[in-house]
């Protein structure tokens, strides 16, 4: 972990690689305002294999009080706590263990799909980092990403199992040599 920049990793994921669409844009500005935190985007959205209106926003906020945090993000964005998915994660490049929450938003006008992960505050720098990993891989693998993408989002011609399947293979065992443990609890 000594190798990244933590300040560095923290600015660039404050922001996207890739535009977002302005009802995009709107959604997180108004969910950053109303949790007064930051968002940090992850995934795809910082990777050259984001395919607009089809791949998920990845995005992690932490807190010093997730109970709290929880609360606020049921009223805004309308969902009850059971639909909060609580995950262990353990995080390959600083070999410790990361509890958190998870939920899956879709804009109601079905225009996008958000994938929010709630983290405690003492965890941030290496989570990011862990992340940040994901974000800065080889060109090869961004284009078998890419090219997956196109196969299950816009052709329909893979299973989403299969799509899933070989995402993981590409992004944990190609990129980091083993797959990745995260395991949801509820």
């Amino acid at each position: 972990m000594e190798k990244y920049n933590v300040e560095k990793i923290k600015k660039d994921m404050e922001k996207t690689k890739n535009d977002m669409q302005d009802r995009e844009k709107e959604f997180f500005v108004k969910l950053q305002n109303y949790l007064d935190t930051k968002m940090y985007y992850y995934g795809s959205i910082q990777r050259y294999d984001y395919i607009p209106c089809s791949s998920d926003i990845d995005v992690a906020i932490f807190t010093d009080n997730t109970e709290s945090t929880l609360l606020k993000m049921q009223n805004f964005l309308n969902k009850k706590r059971s639909e909060f998915k609580k995950f262990v994660f353990r995080l390959s490049l600083s070999n410790k263990i990361a509890y958190g929450y998870k939920i899956k938003y879709v804009d109601p006008k079905n225009l996008f799909t958000a994938e929010i992960a709630i983290y405690s505050e003492n965890l941030k720098n290496e989570v990011l980092v862990e992340q940040y990993a994901k974000c800065d891989i080889p060109f090869y693998i961004a284009f078998f990403l890419y090219i997956l993408k196109i196969l299950y989002y816009k052709l329909h011609v893979l299973p989403f199992q299969t799509f899933l399947n070989c995402k993981r293979f590409f992004l944990n065992y190609l990129l980091v040599g083993e797959d990745t443990e995260y395991i949801v609890i509820h």
